[in-house]
């Protein structure tokens, strides 16, 4: 039997830290359609059941365009089970407004919930979960007696500790859960996939966002998808990447760059060095040092690339290399202003290129 385990959808997130609005609009757009991508995975890959660990929306109030189009999936595929477990960024938005659920949409609340997926298998698979970011959950986490003879799979969203030093409901102490008889513990809250023991028979697992949306969010995201033999009690996981698009944080060195063509030529040869896809969002960082009569115009860098690349976002942190010899004997306004600042204790070296190359800037009539 086949599950899948997904979180942190975020759908109808605004998305609009980074892209404009209609760009922003597009991208949301894309990840409602990862819902339904997602769905149809499930579908032709015959996979029973989909785990939902929380953060499934962005915010408590979505739009009818997401509640809609997630329970019409849900009601289509009906010979799936659906198990939805609300996170720290939503509450019981997808079901306020239905009167009945569909069958085949299981949810969790403040107490622990049991479901069993196989009650009649030979090893049957008892899915268990219980919502710490609902209010009327009372602390501390107490997993219910769990029979050893059961696949048991728990469902949680928070973020795990070793020690026991978190004191919010959304924290989830890691001696708590061992010597539980858990075998699978599906998490939500970290949008990175990562795995773990969970003594003595068991892991836990984060299965990441299914899609980036910041640069925070940096490689390949998916969902995590379990094959349990029932008939051997035997079972094993895999990550499944599953991202439309991939966020990329490229690092440019630019030393002895005079000249916004070479580097944007750097710029070009090490995005294909890494070998970037043209539908990453792409936050590229120039480093280095440069002369004080180099020039890299980053509106021109960005107009050249936006068009190759579905976002481009440029950082500058090169520093500028002053050579104050040149300046030693220069009789002029610019010499006098570089030895004043020379002079300068209160700054350090990078702020003192800084105001040199503005300045300098300034005074040969050039924007900066």
């Amino acid at each position: 039997m086949k599950i899948i385990h997904c979180a942190d959808l975020h759908l109808d997130s605004q998305l609009t830290t980074h892209l404009a609005p209609k760009k922003a609009q597009a991208r949301r757009a894309e990840l409602l359609a990862n819902f339904s991508r997602l769905v149809e995975y499930a579908w032709n890959n015959k996979v029973a059941a989909i785990i939902i660990a929380g953060d499934l929306f962005d915010t408590p109030i979505i739009s009818a365009t997401a509640r809609n189009l997630v329970l019409d999936n849900i009601k289509k595929y009906s010979q799936i089970q659906f198990y939805y477990l609300t996170g720290n960024h939503e509450n019981d938005c997808l079901t306020t407004t239905l009167t009945e659920l569909p069958e085949n949409l299981h949810l969790f609340s403040n107490e622990w919930e049991n479901y069993y997926l196989n009650p009649d298998s030979n090893w049957p698979i008892a899915i268990s979960g219980v919502d710490l970011n609902d209010p009327r959950f009372q602390p501390p986490l107490q997993v219910p007696n769990l029979s050893a003879n059961n696949f048991n799979l728990v469902v949680l969203h928070g973020q795990i500790s070793e020690y026991g030093q978190l004191t919010s409901n959304e924290n989830i102490i890691l001696k708590d859960l061992v010597n539980q008889k858990i075998d699978y513990l599906a998490l939500g809250h970290l949008h990175q996939f990562q795995t773990g023991k969970l003594p003595p028979r068991g892991i836990y697992c984060y299965s990441g966002c299914l899609e980036g949306r910041g640069f925070d969010e940096l490689g390949q995201h998916g969902f995590v998808e379990l094959n349990i033999d029932e008939k051997n009690h035997r079972w094993q996981y895999q990550f499944v990447p599953f991202a439309q698009r991939e966020l990329y944080e490229i690092k440019v060195e630019i030393t002895g760059c005079q000249t916004t063509s070479a580097v944007l030529e750097k710029i070009k040869l090490e995005l294909k060095h890494q070998k970037v896809p043209t539908t990453a969002l792409l936050k590229i960082i120039l480093l280095g040092q440069v002369s004080l009569s180099s020039e890299h115009d980053l509106v021109q860098l960005q107009n050249n690339l936006k068009n190759t690349y579905y976002l481009v976002k440029l950082v500058d942190r090169s520093t500028s290399q002053v050579d104050y010899a040149n300046f030693t004997n220069d009789i002029s306004l610019k010499g006098e202003f570089v030895r004043l600042l020379q002079d300068d204790s209160t700054l350090n070296e990078q702020q003192r290129a800084a105001i040199i190359k503005c300045g300098l800037q300034a005074l040969n009539g050039e924007d900066f």
